[in-house]
């Protein structure tokens, strides 16, 4: 056999073609004309053995911006944290590496446990008094909030502030055009929501504003407020929430959230080019029963023994099919685990420990900026990022960053035109004092 990596042998072959009834190759494709088939051989490079294949990959790897060698300025919703050594570790444990969905409670206590405290951290962070199971990221988290936002209050309206992740807001207007949805988008003011426009906007047909907490610009966003003028109206509250800034923020629940979405990248998952991720999606009791993807619930058996089982399942897949409230029909478990195992090992100190170190070291970064001579745009309290002006693109900003050992922030101008040469740069708990005060001395120097 030509391939022996392939499981087609040339007795399968020939079984095949008899079975459909030609004699060759040729045969079977004989009315593609000859004109268009294709006749030379691929441009491919040469087979070598695996040992000059592994050489040759790991060159085109090195060439990449890794996190070891770079320090890295970016965020803009993929953000480098610390990971504790054993979160792999127990990933890779084959329990939970190869475990699906544990429909079988009787052999999946283990799964059905860790998820089950993932629900719980969730709904500490947050306020909220159900989670679920994890969602696909933060982006598709949002959507399926202004989902269940219009069929729990027949509006067809959705209010999205522009300082919500613009890819979010892409994938929100994605999920609306198949349900007839109309999303309004509320302009910002000073780098939060407009709350005179966001007033104006709101009417009886207003199923739910969306609003991110901290907000894309890495601002405060003022939820008390935004919780009055929308409650006035019916409309659900809905918050996008970093929970690692929830290590010393306001938990959202306090502030009348009806629903708490967002992303536990933050803990223990990698930036990996962008994926995969795991959204989280918390509700109060009174929608418990319209959350979308799967709950973990704690049980006890008829000796009295607690154990976990899923639980309200009359969703998805399920029992509802046609009447669902969602196609989510998996969830990230393995991706969620990371998030836990991180949570577990952090415990409540350290998680607001680091929350506090994010706000320090960014509060920092932003004196250094400015005493290099560039401007802080919206200033103000904010968590991790915030954004700067500079006197060039940012992207050739980012280049000469680059050469230099640093991964430079996000050019806004690409999803805001109106913040021409601004840049939104992240400084977490993984960046030292030596890494931004050169990324501030290099920043200073790009006008030279």
């Amino acid at each position: 056999m030509q391939h022996r990596y392939l499981p087609m042998t040339e007795q399968d072959q020939k079984e095949m073609l008899k079975s459909v009834g030609v004699s060759s190759i040729d045969e079977l494709f004989a009315d593609i004309p000859a004109a268009i088939r294709f006749k030379r051989e691929y441009n491919l490079k040469p087979a070598v053995g695996e040992t000059d294949l592994l050489k040759e990959m790991s060159g085109l790897a090195n060439q990449n911006a890794n996190l070891r060698a770079y320090a890295s300025f970016l965020g803009a919703g993929v953000y480098d944290h610390y990971m504790p050594i054993m979160v792999d570790h127990m990933l890779l444990r084959s329990e939970f590496y190869t475990a699906y969905t544990p429909y079988q409670p009787e052999i999946s206590q283990g799964e059905l446990q860790a998820i089950f405290e993932f629900q719980s951290m969730i709904c500490e962070l947050t306020g909220m008094a159900i989670a679920n199971s994890s969602m696909y990221d933060g982006g598709t988290a949002i959507a399926e909030a202004a989902m269940l936002s219009a069929g729990h209050t027949r509006r067809k309206k959705i209010l999205v502030s522009e300082a919500v992740h613009p890819e979010a807001r892409e994938i929100l207007q994605t999920y609306a055009k198949g349900q007839n949805l109309n999303v309004v988008e509320v302009s910002t003011q000073d780098g939060v929501t407009d709350l005179v426009e966001l007033e104006n906007l709101l009417d009886q047909d207003t199923a739910c504003v969306i609003t991110q907490y901290p907000n894309f610009f890495g601002k405060i966003e003022d939820l008390a407020a935004l919780e009055k003028l929308m409650h006035q109206q019916k409309a659900l509250f809905v918050v996008s929430a970093n929970p690692l800034a929830l290590g010393v923020l306001e938990p959202p629940g306090n502030f009348g959230a009806d629903i708490v979405i967002g992303d536990v990248q933050v803990f223990g998952i990698p930036t990996a080019f962008g994926g995969p991720h795991c959204g989280y999606f918390a509700v109060t009791e009174k929608l418990m029963r319209k959350i979308p993807g799967r709950l973990v619930g704690q049980t006890v058996d008829e000796d009295g023994k607690r154990g976990f089982v899923l639980t309200l399942q009359a969703r998805e897949q399920h029992i509802r099919r046609d009447k669902a409230t969602s196609n989510i029909c998996s969830n990230q478990a393995l991706v969620a685990l990371a998030a836990s195992i991180t949570m577990t090992a952090l415990g409540k100190e350290g998680v607001g420990e680091i929350a506090h170190r994010n706000m320090q070291h960014a509060h920092f970064a932003k004196q250094m900026l400015a005493q290099a001579g560039l401007e802080v745009v919206f200033p103000g309290p904010s968590f991790n990022e915030f954004i700067v002006k500079l006197p060039i693109n940012v992207n050739v900003a980012n280049e000469q960053l680059l050469a230099k050992g640093m991964i430079g922030g996000f050019n806004l101008e690409s999803a805001y035109p109106e913040l021409k040469n601004c840049m939104l740069v992240c400084v977490t708990e993984m960046r030292t004092r030596a890494e931004i005060e050169n990324f501030a001395k290099e920043m200073g120097a790009l006008a030279l």
